[in-house]
């Protein structure tokens, strides 16, 4: 039963990536991370090495950072399409599990979620319906399934604070069984810069531990 990695991003353009990190980094900053957290994501998808890798762009596949990314991972290039996020994610479900046995749909912006996390979510899967990484903000990292239903999905509003108890709430209302990974941080405002690896660079990470 194979699995897919899925990894959702925007094309790393400024004004358009990443935009609540402007008002710390300013427009090209936020893009530069945009871009630097895609290019983490996707090797740490290539190196879990629990199945092909595939990144999922929006608005289009057009940009041509996002061709030099899958290209660089070795990962196919296909596009969100149209939708809420709920939306997007249903149909890219559809469409990889009809095949591949179990599917792992990422974001960019959690650095933690790495190429362990993955092959634990991996390996969750084959016995359960779903496998979630909660985010810190309330919200999901990591949502990987066996099956697609549109119940999961369908109307939910994203971008607050209780998507993942609104999700635990679909989920127990379906019958399904699911597992919760430890939960990581999501890097979306100024404040959560200090969850960045510190090597990175970035204004605002934090700093390197001294000897």
């Amino acid at each position: 039963m194979s699995a897919i990695v899925v990894v959702f991003a925007k094309a790393p353009v400024a004004g358009l990536a990443k935009t609540r990190l402007i008002p710390a980094l300013g427009a090209d900053g936020a893009a530069k991370l945009a871009a630097r957290m895609l290019e983490h994501t996707l090797a740490q998808a290539v190196a879990a090495d629990v199945g092909p890798v595939e990144l999922c762009a929006a608005p289009d596949t057009a940009h041509p950072a996002l061709m030099e990314a899958a290209r660089a991972a070795g990962a196919a290039l296909t596009a969100q399409g149209d939708g809420d996020l709920g939306l997007r994610m249903h149909r890219c479900f559809m469409r990889v599990l009809s095949r591949h046995g179990r599917a792992i749909v990422i974001g960019t912006d959690a650095p933690a979620l790495d190429a362990r996390m993955l092959r634990t979510a991996a390996q969750a899967l084959r016995e359960t319906d779903a496998v979630f990484v909660p985010a810190q903000d309330g919200g999901y990292a990591l949502v990987g399934l066996r099956r697609a239903d549109p119940r999961w999905f369908d109307g939910m509003r994203w971008s607050h604070d209780q998507v993942m108890a609104d999700t635990r709430r679909r989920l127990q209302a379906a019958g399904a069984r699911w597992i919760e990974l430890p939960p990581v941080a999501d890097v979306d405002e100024p404040a959560d810069l200090e969850h960045l690896p510190p090597h990175w660079g970035v204004p605002g990470a934090a700093p390197e531990p001294t000897s």
